[in-house]
This record gives structure tokens, C-alpha cells and sequence, in this order.
């Protein structure tokens, strides 16, 4: 990432780029299975409280109810649960959130997931142009910052470690008693085969069941 860049706009906008580097976009973006209104709700969730979800599309609306859904299924199911172990010692309740980047790492480097897009990259510049057909009813904090995520291609970078090590380091930036990330990245490393066996266990289960509730959305 190109700090010097960001430190010119000032270290809150730098706290909030981290804030966004860190979170797992990916899974978000691919669960929409190329719905530009789903992606849009899905990829805001988090920054959207409350009442305020009104404010937007139904179809936005449905992302971000999809997004909780998938947040939920994913922090309750038994295979995440033997992974967070592998953190949980060093991290407590922040476990999760690391396990959370390293999935969108192992979907990365899942290429079968995106021969229908024509590859990762290909699926990146795809879901980049819906976003910008929604920029308009995207927050203010989100239309700042996604020029950086499209120009430095966040969501391609989860496929190299590096680009993890990065987010694990964003991570430091949206928790209050997290101080650093460097023995998460370790973990990452030393158990990387079993985080791997983790995601091809779960990553199908997900997928099901987010086809399952998306429809169920679309049709009401």
C-alpha cells in the first residue's frame, strides 16, 4: 500500500483506509454472485446502522441482510470454530476476524471458483465496475476510499501473502485491544496447509447456503 500517499490526506483517513484493507471483501463480493445491487449492500454492510439500511434500494437492502447472513453462518459453524483455535491463544474474541482474511486468502487461490468470470483478475475488474455503477448510493467513507481499493486491486491482493500480511496489520487499526498482527502472520505460515484444509471444507457449505438465502430473497 502506498502509505506516503495516504498520510498526505491525514492519519484519520489513513486509520480508515486500514479499517477497509482489513476486512474480507472478497467472500462478499463473490457470495453476490454478480448481482450489482446485492454486491453493493453486501460489500456496505458494515457501515450501514440501524434504520438507515432504509435509506437504500431494496435490492441494497437484500446485500446488506445477505452480508449478516453470511457473517452469521460463517462465526457459527463448526469448521471456522477449529480454525479460530489456531489464533485463538494470542487473539481471544479477535480470532475470528483473522480467520475471516484468511479464507478470502484460500478463495484467492480457489481458481475454480472464477473460471465463469474469466479468472480472479477478471472477476476483480467486474465487480470494481458494478461498484462504480452504484457510487452514488454508496456512504461517503466508502466512495473516498474504493478508488484506492480499485487502483491497488485489494481484493486480488488477498491471493499473495503478502497482501494478507497487510490485512492482518489492518486489523490493528479496527480493534481497540489489539496492539499488532506479526504472530497472527506466523500462525498464518505455520499452519497454513490446516487453514486451507479448513476452507475447502467449509467454503462449499457457504456457498450452498447463500444460494439457498439468496433466492429466498430475490423471490419475496
Amino acid at each position: 500500500m502506498p502509505i506516503i500517499l495516504i498520510l498526505i490526506r491525514g492519519p484519520i483517513f489513513l486509520r480508515k483506509m486500514m479499517l477497509f484493507y482489513s476486512m474480507n471483501y472478497l467472500a462478499h463480493a463473490f457470495l453476490s454472485f454478480n448481482n450489482k445491487e446485492i454486491l453493493a449492500g453486501n460489500m456496505i454492510s458494515d457501515f450501514v446502522k440501524g434504520k438507515k439500511k432504509f435509506d437504500y434500494s431494496l435490492g441494497i437492502q437484500q446485500g446488506i441482510y445477505l452480508h449478516r447472513l453470511i457473517d452469521n453462518f460463517t462465526d457459527f459453524h463448526p469448521i471456522t470454530a477449529r480454525a479460530k483455535q489456531l489464533f485463538r491463544p494470542e487473539y481471544r474474541l479477535y480470532s475470528g476476524a483473522f480467520v475471516d482474511v484468511v479464507y478470502d486468502h484460500f478463495l484467492a487461490r480457489d481458481d475454480n471458483q472464477f473460471e465463469g468470470y474469466g479468472g480472479l483478475r477478471n472477476f476483480t475488474r467486474i465487480t470494481y465496475r458494478q461498484l462504480e455503477e452504484n457510487h452514488f448510493h454508496l456512504p461517503p467513507t466508502f466512495q473516498k476510499v474504493f478508488p484506492y481499493m480499485k487502483k491497488q486491486n485489494w481484493l486480488y491482493n488477498y491471493r499473495s501473502r503478502e497482501g494478507i500480511k497487510k490485512s492482518f496489520g489492518g486489523l490493528v487499526y479496527r480493534a481497540k485491544y489489539l496492539h499488532e498482527s506479526d504472530i497472527a502472520f506466523e500462525i498464518f505460515n505455520m499452519h497454513y496447509d490446516e487453514l486451507k484444509n479448513c476452507y475447502n471444507s467449509f467454503f462449499p457449505e457457504l456457498k450452498s447456503y447463500v444460494l439457498s438465502a439468496l433466492d429466498g430473497l430475490t423471490t419475496q
